[in-house]
């Protein structure tokens, strides 16, 4: 991913729906949700609704198809792997083995057979 199309990415990413709308299609996964699904769980307007996936797909980062009568919405996962790549492809100097992620509270109590990177105070 080149830089122009990061920010693209970036810029449709920043702003409290399009992320809401974003995060639902990840969890989702593949299959995608429907547009009126979408709207109903943010109780968004459908023309709202419209306009932030629009910027959606214009960034790459959504697909869109047609089943049926309805317009179904996917996260592009090749479009989001690429923004991720592209943010932390010169994390730590190229030395990827020192960027592990932080653990989160919930991992606390789980065994890791992978050493964590430890944050200065």
């Amino acid at each position: 991913m080149d830089t122009k199309h990061t920010v693209e990415a970036l810029a449709a990413l920043a702003h409290e729906h399009r992320l809401a709308i974003y995060r639902m299609l990840v969890e989702r996964g593949p299959d995608g949700l429907p547009a009126g699904v979408i709207a109903e769980r943010l109780g968004m307007p459908p023309s709202t609704l419209t306009f932030h996936l629009q910027h959606l797909l214009r960034a790459g980062l959504a697909t869109q198809r047609r089943l049926s009568r309805q317009l179904i919405y996917a996260a592009d996962f090749a479009t989001m792997n690429s923004l991720v790549g592209f943010l932390t492809e010169n994390c730590c100097g190229g030395g990827h083995g020192a960027c592990l992620p932080a653990r989160t509270p919930s991992q606390a109590d789980e065994p890791s057979s992978t050493p964590q990177r430890k944050v200065a105070p």
